[in-house]
């Protein structure tokens, strides 16, 4: 009865952070806070995505320029953009906005500003290019970076307060941080497998960096923060590694 429950927080927290078919999960549906817990891991799934996508391209002799690009791309796909969606929303009511009840409601907006547009274009430029720079594209290293960077979100869902009294932010908080337990083990796993603590330390440090600018600017988290903590953080993870 246990691992079903498991296999069912497991598949939430697939349908929630990616666009993969997992089926349907059958009986009571899990509480948001308790899939947390497989956040971290779905970062298996799409850093698998983008190594296979890499290493099926670069087989098939395109260039590791081109490889590269179709990795970010189809990791983006993969997601259904969700975070790269929160990285958009977040540049333009971070900076759109004269006042923490404005910014809210520009990052409510679903139309996309100049911010926006500029925060698409350097996030896949960026990662891009770091990753044709990195001296670490391999499974472990597309596996790495995509778990480590799904922790993150977690962490900061845990440990920043909440910005508004709905939405993904708020009903993903909680839960307990024992959820960070198979996550972090796993992100150690996969740095000693190759030698990724500095990508790990700039992951860390690009988190709270976004999280100590949301707080001061919105008071809090929300679901777009969290979706820009894990793009930004993924991106200086790969320059690091």
């Amino acid at each position: 009865m246990k691992l079903a429950r498991r296999r069912d927080e497991a598949r939430l927290a697939v349908m929630l952070l990616t666009r993969l078919p997992v089926g349907t999960i059958r009986g009571a549906v899990p509480d948001l806070p308790a899939s947390r817990w497989a956040w971290p891991l779905v970062g298996f799934l799409t850093g698998s995505i983008g190594w296979a996508v890499m290493a099926l391209a670069l087989a098939a002799d395109i260039g590791a320029s081109l490889s590269a690009l179709l990795a970010v791309a189809a990791m983006v796909i993969s997601t259904g953009a969700m975070h790269h969606d929160g990285l958009a929303d977040s540049a333009d009511g971070l900076w759109g906005g004269h006042d923490p009840a404005r910014r809210l409601e520009i990052m409510r907006d679903s139309r996309i500003g100049s911010y926006g547009v500029l925060a698409l274009v350097f996030a896949v430029g960026l990662e891009w290019q770091a990753i044709i720079a990195s001296s670490a594209v391999t499974w472990i290293g597309f596996a790495l970076i995509a778990v480590a960077s799904r922790l993150a979100m977690m962490i900061v869902s845990d440990l920043v307060p909440n910005a508004r009294s709905y939405g993904l932010g708020h009903s993903a908080h909680g839960g307990g941080r024992r959820a960070w337990l198979p996550g972090g083990v796993a992100t150690l796993v996969l740095c000693m497998a190759c030698d990724g603590w500095l990508a790990l330390l700039v992951i860390a440090a690009i988190s709270a960096g976004v999280a100590t600018v949301a707080r001061r600017k919105i008071g809090g988290q929300t679901g777009d923060i969290l979706g820009a903590v894990q793009v930004l953080s993924a991106i200086g993870g790969w320059i690091a590694l």
